[in-house]
């Protein structure tokens, strides 16, 4: 389970953002809840459906 977060800085194209701004605001989303989803998404496409397991594992537990 998430703990922690930490801030995720970029830059982007001011036209852009605006755009992606207003496609969130139409789905009642944040930016950041998009965001956050398309790196789940992602994560997920390159690691599996069990990619939880692998970067919430506390090694030490093991």
């Amino acid at each position: 389970m998430e703990q922690r977060t930490a801030r995720l800085t970029l830059l982007i194209d001011p036209k852009k953002k605006a755009t992606f701004e207003q496609l969130c605001k139409q789905d009642d989303v944040t930016p950041s809840q998009m965001v956050r989803k398309l790196i789940r998404d992602y994560i997920e496409l390159k690691l599996g459906d069990n990619w939880r397991d692998e970067v919430f594992t506390d090694p030490g537990q093991e």
